[in-house]
């Protein structure tokens, strides 16, 4: 999945390639005060300090929770009483480390860019089933922590290699993890260490979910306990088809490239099979399903309260079966199927089985809207769970005593709430309120729960509720407070029928009767919006704004929350729905409030964003007069099958379509200023992306600027390269919209 940037590494060279990017750099003729940009950066976006990881014991007694300091990203373990409010360290990662630095393999950094994972230390824990111990990995070293007095274990180290994705047993006696492709098992008692799997390599691998699982299914992991805590089922990945791209660090050229198994659109993707075997090892069973016609397996359940359950879907992405499997025999029962003319979404948290194991809750858009529907153990439908008229977002508990479940819903895209809906009655409780984003993490018996909300007026918090909603206490952060609260004006254009939402957020310094240049800030792609009720989310857009512009987002067809049509109105082309919107939106946004200068607007994005603004240049310089493009898809070609082939189908089926949506097929018609920006060894977005645009440029004789991020990923968190960053990009709007007036 193509999101923003966040990540370190030790350099920061800009580029002007010779013709293709030619002319004089931007001149600075207003100094920028980069304080804001130091303080943001060294905060992590003022998150630094927040409690995040945030779990509940079982009884709902004690929260557990990371925390870094103010301005590092080391994050260490404590814990909450949830009666007391009374706080304690669990475990420091300096306690442990002694002074020395952290050790990562390729494989871990690898994992973590998956999960956009930029900190350090305890970066995320597993509580065992009954709560009285916790699993953490540092440098490769698992430990053991047990929590009634503190008392941390060490894993021994293992000849086989560093331990990567390790988890408890269900009974919390034993460890599985993945050392060097195969899956082991660690018995905690006896400290005996068994492979479970064997020949495991870098293109067979037993136990790691293959890349596009992890960047594009929200499955991270490759295995999966049994309820009883005596089988393993497993993930095997075949890759030896799956095409390699070397990614070279051009500052280390005494360095071999490192090499990536990432299957472009249309090449062969990893054979995967699902297998099932003893903690004490022995051959596998297989489960048997028709893997020709479902060469994806989607998501994977099997412990305490389910019985194993795979989800699968086709190559297409149009069709998907859910089957439960006897992990003795392999032997398959098909559930139900899903199936959409666009395609069909992932709900990864889905089935979620009662505790009698007769019935299961399930998700589906079949209707045109997400609904939640309780399902019988053959896969029949008992009954659709009302929501009223708000629009759900997805499960996030399930009391299973009182067979009641809680949701996030809401009548307005913009917002999350949580809501409790009984399964058997028509009854509905919202449990927060507040324009803005809420989310909660619950006990097992849902009388204990975490709210976590970011709302418009600015409020952060996380606090400790009961089951009526009173407020108990709040978690402690140490994070800085941001210099100031984004003020952001939420509003709607209308384009014809439809209704685009956006945000307007002006100088603070604004002047009535003065026209200001408009910056959108864009993502446009699809499973992510940028309108939100959310003020912590604008705060380095207030900023952009400060320097002097108005900066507006836009959230078009192809978003999420609006419902299947008009989400899927992007199937098959991921510009020109949404291309369309955005520039009717700005014009839109211009004519209603007469301070926007429609002769003078820019468009900047990350990832998706900066395909889409590299695009409205090309595409549409009507409207949009220059644009900054970060670690953009040029070509889509180049992006992953899971996620391109989703929206634009194998790239046999929709040349067309493929050709109409590559910037390259545009690079001749560049009329507008524009600045591409690069991690050269971004394994998401691939710097070959930005270097094809850059020559299609040169060739055409069309100038642009290219900035180059040597060593850096699809992340940039360095605080030094990050302020020189915005920094950069600030005075390319302003050198092409403020000092000088856009050419008609």
């Amino acid at each position: 999945m193509i999101h923003g940037p966040i990540r370190r590494s030790a350099g920061l060279v800009l580029c002007m390639l010779a013709g293709a990017c030619a002319g004089p750099q931007p001149t600075v003729s207003h100094s920028i005060d980069t304080t804001f940009l130091k303080d943001f950066t060294e905060t992590r976006g003022f998150s630094c300090g927040q409690p995040s990881g945030v779990d509940l014991t079982p009884d709902g007694s004690v929260a557990i929770f990371l925390r870094s300091g103010p301005r590092d990203v080391v994050r260490n373990l404590f814990e909450m009483n949830t009666t007391t409010g009374e706080v304690r360290g669990l475990l420091r990662a300096e306690d442990i480390l002694q002074g020395a630095q952290e050790q990562l393999t390729a494989e871990e950094k690898a994992r973590r860019e998956r999960m956009r994972i930029s900190t350090r230390g305890f970066t995320s824990y597993q509580l065992s089933e009954d709560g009285s111990q916790l699993l953490v990995s540092l440098s490769g070293q698992l430990y053991v922590v047990r929590r009634s007095d503190g008392k941390v274990t060490p894993i021994p180290k293992s000849a086989a290699g560093p331990a990567l994705d390790p988890r408890f047993s269900p009974d919390g006696t034993k460890i599985a993890c993945v050392r060097n492709h195969d899956l082991y098992v660690f018995d905690i008692a006896s400290s005996k260490e068994t492979a479970v799997t064997s020949g495991g390599s870098e293109d067979l691998t037993h136990g790691e979910a293959e890349f596009v699982a992890a960047e594009e299914m929200d499955r991270h992991t490759g295995y999966w306990w049994s309820g009883d805590s005596q089988w393993l089922a497993f993930e095997e990945a075949d890759q030896k088809d799956v095409e390699k791209l070397y990614i070279a660090d051009a500052r280390h050229p005494e360095s071999a490239p490192q090499g990536w198994r990432y299957p472009r659109a249309g090449t062969p993707n990893a054979k995967v099979r699902l297998g099932v075997v003893s903690v004490t090892g022995g051959s596998p069973t297989w489960v048997d399903w028709d893997r020709e016609k479902y060469p994806y397996m989607a998501s994977v359940h099997w412990g305490t309260f389910s019985p194993l359950t795979l989800y699968v879907q086709t190559r297409d992405q149009r069709e998907a079966a859910l089957y439960l499997a006897d992990h003795t025999s392999g032997k398959l029962s098909q559930l139900l199927t899903e199936s959409d003319a666009a395609w069909v979404n992932i709900d990864s948290d889905m089935p979620r089985w009662l505790a009698d194991g007769k019935e299961f809750l399930w998700t589906s858009e079949r209707s045109g809207e997400w609904q939640l529907e309780l399902r019988r153990a053959d896969g029949s439908l008992v009954r659709t769970i009302p929501h009223g008229s708000r629009k759900l977002a997805g499960l996030v508990a399930l009391d299973r005593a009182r067979r009641e479940v809680i949701v996030s819903a809401s009548d307005d895209p913009t917002q999350s709430h949580l809501f409790r809906i009984s399964l058997d009655r028509n009854e509905i409780v919202a449990l927060t309120d507040g324009r803005g984003s809420h989310g909660g993490k619950f006990s097992r018996d849902c009388n204990t729960w975490i709210e976590s909300a970011s709302l418009l007026d600015g409020t952060n918090r996380q606090v400790i509720r009961g089951r009526d909603a009173t407020v108990r206490h709040e978690l402690p952060s140490v994070a800085e407070d941001p210099p100031f609260t984004p003020k952001v004006e939420l509003t709607t254009v209308n384009i014809g029928p439809r209704i685009l939402n956006a945000s307007i957020i002006r100088p603070r310094d604004f002047v009535h009767g003065r026209k200001y240049p408009v910056l959108a800030s864009v993502y446009g792609g699809p499973h992510s919006n940028v309108v939100h009720s959310s003020a912590r989310g604008y705060i380095r857009q207030q900023w952009m704004a400060d320097q002097g512009f108005i900066v507006v987002s836009i959230d078009g067809r192809g978003t999420m929350n609006r419902g299947r049509d008009w989400e899927r109105a992007i199937s098959w082309n991921l510009i020109d729905p949404a291309l369309e919107d955005q520039a009717a939106g700005v014009l839109a946004l211009g004519d209603q409030y007469k301070e926007m200068d429609l002769t003078r607007v820019g468009i900047y994005g990350w990832s998706f964003g900066g395909y889409f603004s590299a695009m409205a240049v090309l595409k549409r310089p009507d409207v949009f007069h220059c644009a900054v493009a970060g670690a953009p898809v040029i070509d889509w070609a180049d992006y992953d099958t899971h996620y391109t082939e989703r929206y634009m189908g194998l790239p046999t089926a929709n040349a067309e379509g493929y050709r109409n949506c590559s910037a390259l097929t545009y690079a001749a018609q560049l009329r507008r200023p524009l600045l591409l920006i690069h991690g050269t060894t971004d394994d998401n977005v691939y710097f070959t992306h930005t270097m094809k645009m850059a020559e299609a440029l040169f060739r055409a004789g069309k100038p642009c600027d290219l900035l180059i991020l040597p060593g850096f990923t699809h992340m940039v968190p360095e605080p030094e390269v990050n302020i020189r960053l915005n920094e950069r990009i600030v005075n390319h709007f302003r050198k092409y919209l403020v000092e000088r007036k856009p050419e008609a």
